[in-house]
């Protein structure tokens, strides 16, 4: 089994950098300065246990690989990101080569499945910055990181296990899931504070906003039929955030997006989610709506990150509709 990665930010290179560490083959698809940079000095993994040079192949698109049978491809990009990266892999001669998502949201699953047979979802639990071309930090400790895993829309089959069984072997706690997007959900609820971290800087409306938009969301994911697994992630997996010398964690994906001004966030897919969802079901969702309203100001910089106050959010309410 050979492991295509692709999309190497902050989870996608410290996906690769422990695959190779471990000498399990791994290819990397990347683009930019983040191309360039590993291509020329490595991927530099910095965790609380210290920092290494990963060092694997790394290409610009999926036509510069010969892609195997046995072969498997994780993609880590962003969901605004996911559907080139799925023409790009059709294009590239991918066909019964397994898909695995490990993205945040539930909408690149679906979105997968309209390209090819073998689709697999995977849960996210992985902190990790990726600020500077060839360099990302993981902040989790003892191991590196945690995954749920399934197959998409459910089951558990032999490339999960097997898949499970090689990234338990790179450091990471791994637990198969026969329905994986009850996990995923969870998280979803967990993301939704992503925008809201990354436009207010006070920590008491972070958790005051935090808190209605997680009751809506529930409230819409109840209305639809949809479960989401209750338990507590972190104390089921024993893992805690330790600390990475020499770093100074940014936070959250999206923040990391405004930091690097990429012009594009995925609030969408995570706050926009229980939008659409309360739109299918005919009910209302003002706070998350105003929080995909204040997305859009951040992407295009017109709002600075953390500038935002309580009346912000307010008023975004009013004008929601």
């Amino acid at each position: 089994m050979r492991i295509i990665v692709y999309g190497i930010g902050a989870v996608g290179g410290a996906i690769a950098a422990q695959l190779s560490f471990s000498d399990h083959a791994v290819i990397g698809i990347a683009r930019g300065r983040q191309l360039d940079a590993i291509r020329a000095a490595g991927l530099s993994l910095s965790t609380p246990q210290g920092t290494r040079i990963a060092r694997f192949p790394v290409h610009a698109d999926p036509t510069e690989i010969s892609f195997r049978p046995d072969d498997v491809v994780l993609l880590t990009m962003k969901t605004p990101d996911t559907l080139g990266a799925l023409q790009r892999l059709n294009a590239a001669g991918v066909t019964a080569q397994p898909v695995f998502c490990f993205q945040n949201g539930v909408a690149n699953e679906p979105l997968a499945l309209r390209f090819f047979a073998n689709v697999y979802g995977a849960t996210v639990m992985l902190p990790a910055d990726y600020d500077t071309p060839g360099q990302v930090a993981a902040y989790f400790a003892p191991r590196i990181g945690a995954f749920d895993i399934g197959r998409y829309p459910s089951g558990i089959d032999g490339t999960v296990e097997k898949l499970c069984g090689v990234l338990s072997a790179s450091g990471f706690i791994v637990d198969p899931r026969d329905n994986v997007m009850s996990s995923k959900y969870r998280k979803l609820l967990a993301n939704l504070r992503n925008i809201i971290d990354a436009a207010l800087g006070d920590t008491e409306l972070q958790r005051k906003w935090y808190a209605k938009a997680r009751a809506e969301a529930e409230a819409v994911l109840s209305a639809a039929g949809i479960d989401w697994d209750k338990a507590d992630a972190m104390a089921r997996e024993e893992l805690t955030i330790g600390t990475v010398p020499g770093r100074v964690r940014v936070g959250s994906s999206t923040l990391q997006s405004i930091v690097r001004g990429t012009g594009s966030l995925e609030t969408d897919f995570l706050n926009g989610e229980i939008v659409l969802l309360g739109r299918l079901n005919g009910m209302a969702t003002p706070v998350n709506s105003a929080l995909c309203k204040l997305s859009v100001e951040l992407a295009s910089g017109r709002m600075r990150p953390q500038s935002a106050g309580d009346d912000t959010i307010v008023s975004m309410i009013g004008g929601s509709g």
